[in-house]
Formats: C-alpha cells, sequence, structure tokens
C-alpha cells in the first residue's frame, strides 16, 4: 500500500481562491518528487462539537473554514525525502501560504484498509 501525508488548516473563506492557486502551484513539485495524488477538501458540513471537533483542533476563528487535505506517496521513504527536501528547493521558496501555518496539523498515515 501506499503512504498519506494528512492536513487540517484553517483558511479565512476571503483566501479560498488564494488558497486553491497555492494548492494548484504546489501539485507540479510534489510531483516532482515522486507524490501520486493531491486532494484539497474545503469544509463544508463541519460540526463545533462539545469535547472535539475539526474547528477546536485547528482553533479556527471567526469567518475561517477548515480545510483536509492530503497527498499519496507511493511510500514513506518518497514523503519522507520530499519534506527533507523542499526546504531547499528553490522551486518551494515564495509559495503563498495563505494560511496561519501554526494552526496547521499534518501527520503521516500508513493505510491498513482501501475500499475501492
Amino acid at each position: 500500500m501506499t503512504y498519506i501525508t494528512g492536513f487540517l488548516i484553517p483558511v479565512k473563506t476571503a483566501d479560498k481562491d488564494r488558497y486553491l492557486e497555492s494548492a494548484r502551484k504546489s501539485w507540479p513539485l510534489f510531483q516532482k518528487y515522486g507524490c501520486l495524488e493531491q486532494v484539497e477538501t474545503w469544509g463544508e458540513d463541519i460540526p463545533e462539537g462539545e469535547t472535539t471537533s475539526f474547528p477546536r483542533a485547528v482553533k479556527r476563528e471567526p469567518g475561517e473554514a477548515v480545510v483536509f487535505s492530503w497527498l499519496r506517496w507511493p511510500d514513506r521513504a518518497t514523503a519522507d525525502k520530499c519534506f527533507a527536501e523542499m526546504m531547499n528547493d528553490p522551486d518551494f521558496d515564495g509559495m503563498d501560504m495563505p494560511f496561519d501555518g501554526k494552526r496547521m496539523m499534518w501527520a503521516g498515515f500508513d493505510p491498513i484498509f482501501e475500499g475501492k
């Protein structure tokens, strides 16, 4: 199976187009490092929750949406290599990041079941 890097990100609703453009620009760069798939989703039905929730996880503020996205890699080694090298890659330099990176959550996941 493949390897997934997942992200939860608070994005100002006014910056939706900027976010989408930054995602489109980053896709060829991730592909260059071997990424198989990039999926960006814009929160639509996201309840607040009493104990835990997506909005609580990113400390969503008024006027923000929650973005859930993931990158699919052939394996963890490919993902790790990308993230280790991207900070020194001039193609990633100056990428627009229209969100508060301090409240972004990300993690790597090893798929254990895929229904298709």
